[in-house]
């Protein structure tokens, strides 16, 4: 089941909104591939907290919307 924008899985939810969204994008294109929401959960935000360490400008940006 993809999270349509706004929404989110419930153990994303102590995590700060930028890497949320970012997970959740992720997330939703791992579904497309994988149909487990379990491994798209996690790949998701393994994968969005990589892209905020490997870009930190981005996570400027994306922090300040």
């Amino acid at each position: 089941m993809p999270w349509p924008k706004g929404e989110y899985p419930p153990s994303y939810k102590n995590q700060p909104r930028y890497l949320r969204e970012k997970a959740v994008e992720i997330a939703n294109e791992v579904l497309k591939e994988s149909d487990d929401e379990g491994i798209a959960i996690a790949t998701g935000l393994k994968k969005a907290r990589e892209y905020f360490q490997d870009h930190p400008e981005e996570k400027k940006k994306a922090a300040g919307k």
